[in-house]
């Protein structure tokens, strides 16, 4: 019997339902074993010199109806000398795009310095390829966990410090985009998030007007950006930590913008995460000082107001999204006090 004809045992854990999606056919092929088998099997010259590259499980971790979709797929891989090593790759499918440019921007970060092995113990997952069937593209699966709870641990603080460093390094890989994100772009998101939440409670809406207000006033405060590539969606759980590397993760919204935004995204996620999980806002106050500090430090003086705005920004943008999650509700006042606080204090 030839290898690639082996009998298939691999289980499909698919808890959304997502194969049946209309606006993601795809997806039944990218879940379906067999075809999996086909489409891998010397698929990824990238992985194996073989070219065998086995399907053992599939599982679908994420999953946006008719927008998005990430799958986990354990794997065999076949050494030319008859060993197999085992791994996990994660494919991501997005509706109406078929993954070369997802591949194609990771690929350049890996080129620039952000390979497995980087001296400054500073990578991303390493792109794997594209299998146009399935208007997919994969990358490995990296070791480690998120820093959203290792941010409170004892090494906080340090931490803290090596994330400015790793999103500095971002900002200055020079990997190119087409796309960009001003400040009056982050205003209209806002504005859109605030519209909602009156919608939702009426009860609150002068408070939201006069949030609404502040927010525009500290807007205008903030000089004109030296922009550059930046994350954009920047926060605790697209950091992984392996030990002492850190891995940057999902840059489905990478484009041109103000260095600033990263950092103040994410100052303004650990405010929020704080108020939830510690019960006060200034839990993790050292550490978003030592967060900004090391990017200034690196940066310049001249990126602290722009900081502090994004991170007052990103703040109200939590009174709603708290509003989307069942279990966030009730810190939904708490995150609209606290807000009031960082604007005053802006």
């Amino acid at each position: 019997m030839e290898r690639s004809a082996r009998p298939l045992n691999v289980h499909v854990d698919d808890p959304f339902g997502a194969a049946r999606d209309p606006e993601m056919p795809s997806l039944a092929l990218a879940l379906d074993p067999e075809t999996v088998r086909r489409k891998f099997k010397r698929g990824f010259p990238r992985l194996s010199a073989t070219g065998f590259v086995r399907p053992r499980a599939i599982r679908v971790t994420r999953y946006k109806a008719g927008r998005r979709c990430l799958v986990e797929y354990d794997v065999g891989v076949e050494e030319p000398l008859g060993q197999t090593r085992e791994l996990v790759l994660i494919g991501k499918l997005r509706a109406s795009r078929y993954g070369n440019q997802g591949y194609r921007q990771l690929d350049a970060f890996w080129k620039a310095g952000f390979g497995a092995d980087s001296l400054d113990g500073i990578s991303v997952p390493e792109p794997v390829g594209v299998i146009p069937r399935f208007q997919m593209w994969f990358q490995r699966k990296v070791p480690g966990e998120t820093v959203t709870h290792l941010l409170a641990g004892p090494g906080g603080l340090k931490l803290a410090r090596r994330i400015a460093e790793a999103i500095h390094k971002l900002h200055r890989a020079g990997v190119p985009t087409e796309r960009a994100h001003t400040m009056a772009d982050e205003l209209r998101i806002l504005r859109e998030c605030l519209d909602r939440v009156t919608a939702q409670r009426p009860e609150p809406s002068p408070r939201i007007q006069a949030i609404r207000e502040a927010c525009e006033r500290l807007a205008d405060s903030v000089p004109e950006p030296r922009t550059c590539g930046v994350h954009r969606d920047f926060y605790p759980a697209q950091v992984i930590a392996d030990g002492a590397r850190l891995y940057l993760i999902d840059f489905d919204l990478y484009c041109a913008g103000d260095p600033a935004l990263d950092v103040g995204n994410f100052i303004g996620h650990m405010t929020e995460q704080s108020l939830r999980e510690l019960g006060h806002g200034s839990a993790l106050a050292e550490q978003e000082r030592a967060l900004e500090e090391r990017f200034v430090e690196l940066a310049g003086e001249g990126c602290r107001m722009a900081i502090r705005a994004y991170a007052a920004l990103t703040l109200a943008r939590h009174i709603y999204l708290s509003t989307q999650f069942p279990e966030r509700r009730a810190f939904t006042d708490a995150i609209l006090g606290w807000c009031e606080r960082r604007l005053r204090s802006a």
